[in-house]
C-alpha cells in the first residue's frame, strides 16, 4: 500500500464539478487504500483539508488536519454530512488546493454539527466551529460540486477565477 501524493485537480476541472456518491458497502479496500494516499497529498501540497473529488475520485470522502504541523490530528470522513448550522454568520478567509494562490473572504454558518463514519465503519457525530468548522463546510461543499469562490459575489468570483487561469497559463508556460 502506497502513501505517494496524488495529482490534485485544478479548476475548471469538470471532476470537481460533479457531486460525489455516498462510500458504499464494496468500497471498504479503496478507501482504506486511498485514505492515507489524500492525507499524504494533503501534507505534501501543503493545506488542511482535502475531498476525494479533488484527487479524481468520486466518493464521498475527506481528510483534514487543523491541528499545529508539529503534532499532526489527521482525521478521515467517510459520508460526511451536516446535519445542522447555525443561523449565525462567520466571515473567514478560504483558500483551496485546486484554486493555487487565490484566496477570499467567505461568509458561512458560525458553527456546523457534522455526522459520519470513521474507516472502521464507527458512526461519529461532532460539532465544531471556527477553523475545524469552515474547513469542515469547505471540504463537504466539494464533495456536492461546490467550491468556495461559489460563495462569492459574481464579480469577485470572476476576477479569482480569471486570476488563477493567467497564473496557470503562465506555469504551463515556463514549464
Amino acid at each position: 500500500m502506497s502513501d505517494a501524493p496524488l495529482p490534485i485537480l485544478i479548476v475548471p476541472d469538470p471532476r470537481l464539478r460533479q457531486k460525489a456518491r455516498p462510500v458504499g458497502e464494496g468500497d471498504g479496500d479503496a478507501v482504506r487504500e486511498l485514505a492515507p494516499r489524500m492525507l499524504a497529498t494533503m501534507y505534501a501540497a501543503p493545506g488542511i483539508g482535502l475531498a476525494a473529488p479533488q484527487v479524481g475520485v468520486g466518493l464521498r470522502l475527506v481528510v483534514l488536519d487543523v491541528g499545529p504541523r508539529e503534532k499532526p490530528e489527521p482525521m478521515v470522513l467517510v459520508n460526511p454530512e451536516i446535519v445542522a448550522a447555525s443561523t449565525e454568520r462567520a466571515v473567514r478567509e478560504e483558500g483551496c488546493l485546486s484554486l493555487p494562490g487565490q484566496f477570499a473572504d467567505v461568509e458561512r454558518p458560525a458553527r456546523v454539527r457534522v455526522r459520519w463514519r470513521e474507516l472502521d465503519g464507527t458512526r461519529r457525530e461532532m460539532e465544531a466551529e471556527g477553523l475545524l468548522g469552515v474547513c469542515l463546510q469547505h471540504e463537504i461543499d466539494h464533495l456536492d460540486g461546490v467550491l468556495f469562490v461559489d460563495h462569492l459575489s459574481a464579480l469577485k468570483r470572476n476576477m479569482l477565477l480569471r486570476k488563477l487561469a493567467k497564473e496557470q497559463r503562465a506555469k504551463a508556460r515556463a514549464e
